[in-house]
């Protein structure tokens, strides 16, 4: 039997030949780092179920970002850890909150990085739910107004960027609007748009504090059987004035992050949660896996599905390979 003149082989022998035909490629600049900010000075508290990720005060979320932003990623994602909360998580929209505090230190003293706000009531409410409650329920239009005004704050403090993740209807279009009447036109809204009710956000949820105090958040994120109405979901914040939207979790929604690259021409986020970066560091810390490896095949992964921009933990220690 004559052996096939096609030996895909050849091109696979070495180190130089594979990068050569390299069809898919992981940059520094497709990463964003989050952080999260707590109250206080000179404070790191590690995050128990996240190795490798603390609570940062100001200060610290100042000097955190400038290692970030040396190893050569454009951008920071900010969660907040209020001093107090309250029923209608009214630290959220302070102009002296952990977030706004960080955003304008960050931007006073590294403005090329990029300072992106999370949007979101979870982490400021007492009973850990993405919105105002009536009875037991959320109240999606009622907390609209509250999500614009954090975004607004977010906006004054010198964020660059705003992201809401609550999951709430009309939000994006709310925060538009409110942006907009303001004279902050200019900045762009990147959307949690495909935000699933994922298991994968338990190490995320010690982090920001923000577990939920009876119940879940199955009613306002999504089922994760439901790939088109994650469709439905991207059309209509792009409708609203979305200038990014994202799909979160990143590894098991890798088929709806690459039917969006199909089906919408605008910059695509995913984010590479909580859990899934707890699970490659366990088993690295153990020993079970090559861990470099690992993240590297996980986010060149995410990037070959269609994503243009990885929300990840690994974001600071991946751009340093990268740029090494």
């Amino acid at each position: 039997m004559a052996f096939p003149i096609t030996r895909p082989r050849r091109l696979r022998r070495t180190e130089t030949l594979r990068r050569m035909v390299r069809e898919t490629r992981l940059s520094a600049d497709d990463l964003i780092h989050p952080l999260f900010v707590c109250p206080g000075r000179d404070v790191a508290k590690p995050v128990e179920s996240m190795p490798g990720v603390a609570q940062l005060s100001v200060d610290r979320a100042v000097a955190e970002a400038r290692e970030i932003h040396a190893a050569g990623v454009p951008a920071v994602l900010l969660f907040g850890i209020p001093e107090h909360k309250d029923a209608r998580g009214s630290e959220a929209w302070s102009d002296r909150g952990v977030v706004q505090r960080a955003s304008a230190e960050i931007k006073e003293h590294l403005p090329e990085l990029a300072v992106i706000t999370d949007v979101c009531l979870c982490e400021y409410t007492d009973h850990g739910h993405c919105g105002v409650l009536s009875g037991d329920e959320v109240d999606n239009d009622a907390t609209l107004e509250l999500l614009a005004r954090e975004a607004l704050s977010h906006a004054r403090a010198g964020a660059d960027l705003v992201a809401p993740s609550d999951m709430m209807d009309g939000r994006v279009g709310a925060i538009r609007s409110a942006l907009d009447e303001n004279g902050y036109a200019q900045i762009p809204i990147m959307a949690y748009a495909a935000k699933f009710a994922s298991a994968f956000y338990g190490p995320f949820r010690e982090a920001a504090e923000s577990a939920p105090q009876f119940g879940d958040r199955r009613s306002y994120q999504m089922d994760p059987a439901n790939g088109d109405e994650a469709m439905r979901e991207i059309a209509l914040d792009l409708e609203e004035g979305a200038d990014i939207v994202m799909v979160k979790p990143a590894m098991p929604y890798l088929d709806l992050i690459h039917r969006a690259r199909l089906e919408f021409n605008c910059p695509l986020a995913a984010y590479n949660v909580s859990g899934e970066y707890a699970m490659v560091r366990a088993a690295g810390l153990n020993g079970w896996i090559d861990e470099e490896r690992a993240v590297m095949e996980i986010l060149t992964g995410i990037k070959r599905a269609g994503a243009d921009l990885i929300l990840t933990y690994f974001a600071k220690s991946v751009a340093r390979r990268l740029n090494a």
